[in-house]
């Protein structure tokens, strides 16, 4: 027997994973050596003395912990329910990090104002509740905001921003005429064509001012074109062939996208702004659009980007109204050539989109059947791994091919410089994966307070086992393990 160390020097080794890293095309079957929170020693073989704990992996994909790079904390229930709740649910999908939309205005903490007073209450409230990491892009909704686009950045640690490029004259979830009230900014501001601009000018300006961020600090855009949309609306609710999903993405139609995406892409040439994020495409009109725009300005670093619900669920779904979510889900062509796009290199990540909506906000009874009364969004950051991975690879996608878009390309792109990848010194955040055994999606079984799900009955030849966050098991067999130890992302992180 061989005598065990007086002082190990890990903290945690796991034996026997097959490690899964965004580089190359090869999974290598290996052991991970933790210590500090850190990835110390990846390699076969490790001696199990050499460490204070020991897990074996049996022979389970090892996955970097995912960064959900787009969800909405907070949106309809306050962010410290959700913090907690829908966290829970992130790291039964993998997920480690997570990046959150906020802003002001109506939903979120329902205020409005300036960064400077309302982000700090959004930490604060934030703090001790997430079981994963957390961050927070920010949208400035008026003049104020712009102005506060480097304090946000050296301060409080926010490198990426965002324009709603319908919120101007189109509702969150339909046709309103109320959008000065929905915005909450003053009366002589406007959320428009020109407000963006002056953004992009404001965001460049803060990456000129700090050349040794500017790599990291970037502004992604919801392309969808308001008065397109509030005009198709008039004439889809007028067409009773059309119901459901198949009548929401005609109300929102995918030349809209595609025209909103060659307007952004036109006004960052005008402002010289290279680091643009396309978010959440939807469509083929839309990508062929995004591709267009790359060849037209090859100097701009444009990242596209698409969700775990674009590519699983079409107008057909049995979901009807609980899967309506903007931009709309669409029809099966388009879900098809989004993943003939993603297979094909040219999206670069793969998002939940995850807005708890509970069913009763969602649609209420009364109004069951009614795709324009019910609200737009939902949950999924718990399916985004294990999605992504069965239909990824019956489609023919490789393991390291998902790494990249799942944890990777979007931990570079927002200024997460130890996520990632495993490899010596970064955080060591993991998601074990079986891949041996099939399941069914079913709503009861996710520690979120949605109680519903559009993935409902679908079924997936990948689950996540555990996942550890910084060397620590937060989800097993399961279950969400132990307190909330999530920490915040000051971006760029060193």
């Amino acid at each position: 027997m061989t005598k065990k160390q007086a002082t190990p020097e890990f903290d945690l080794l796991i034996k026997n994973v097959r490690v899964v890293r965004p580089h190359g095309n090869v999974v290598h079957s290996s052991d991970i050596a933790i210590k500090d929170g850190k990835f110390a020693h990846i390699a076969p073989g490790i001696d199990v003395t050499r460490a204070k704990q020991v897990h074996d992996g049996n022979n389970r994909l090892a996955f970097p912990g995912v960064v959900d790079a787009h969800m909405h904390s907070g949106i309809y229930s306050p962010l410290a329910e959700d913090a907690v709740t829908e966290s829970q649910a992130a790291a039964m999908g993998g997920v480690t990090s997570s990046l959150n939309y906020f802003r002001t205005g109506q939903y979120y903490m329902n205020k409005g104002g300036p960064y400077k007073k309302f982000y700090p209450e959004v930490l604060k409230t934030a703090k001790d509740k997430f079981h994963v990491d957390y961050g927070f892009h920010l949208a400035p909704m008026d003049g104020t905001h712009i102005k506060e686009i480097p304090e946000l950045i050296e301060k409080f640690g926010v490198s990426s921003f965002k324009i709603f490029m319908f919120y101007g004259s189109h509702g969150l979830h339909g046709a309103s005429n109320t959008q000065k009230d929905f915005l909450m900014i003053k009366e002589d501001e406007r959320y428009d064509y020109a407000h963006f601009e002056f953004i992009m000018r404001g965001v460049q300006a803060a990456r000129e001012q700090m050349p040794h961020l500017a790599k990291q600090i970037s502004l992604s855009l919801h392309c969808e074109t308001a008065e397109i949309m509030t005009a198709y609306t008039k004439i889809v609710e007028k067409d009773k062939s059309l119901k459901g999903l198949a009548a929401y993405s005609a109300s929102r139609p995918q030349h809209s996208e595609g025209l909103a995406v060659f307007i952004a892409s036109y006004l960052a040439n005008e402002t010289a702004l290279t680091n643009i994020n396309l978010l959440h495409l939807s469509s083929r009109k839309a990508v062929q659009a995004a591709m267009m725009m790359a060849e037209t300005f090859p100097h701009i670093d444009f990242k596209r980007e698409v969700t775990i619900g674009h590519l699983m669920l079409d107008i057909t779904s049995k979901a009807a109204e609980l899967a309506k979510v903007n931009p709309p889900i669409r029809p099966r062509k388009d879900v098809e050539f989004l993943w003939d796009a993603l297979l094909s290199g040219e999206l670069d990540w793969v998002v939940s989109d995850h807005a708890c909506c509970r069913h009763e906000m969602k649609i209420p009874k009364h109004y069951f059947g009614n795709i324009w009364m019910a609200k737009s969004g939902f949950g999924g950051t718990e399916y985004l791994l294990p999605a992504l991975v069965s239909e990824g690879t019956r489609r023919g996608m490789g393991y390291n091919h998902m790494a990249r878009v799942t944890s990777w390309n979007p931990a570079q792109r927002y200024g997460l410089n130890k996520k990632g990848d495993i490899d010596v010194g970064f955080d060591a955040d993991i998601a074990l994966v079986d891949t041996s055994k099939t399941w069914t999606i079913h709503a009861k079984d996710s520690p979120s307070t949605q109680g519903y799900t559009p993935f409902e009955g679908l079924e997936m030849s990948a689950r996540v086992d555990a996942t550890y966050l910084r060397g620590q098991v937060i989800f097993q067999d399961g279950k969400v393990v132990g307190k909330p130890t999530g920490q915040y992302l000051f971006r760029p992180t060193a």
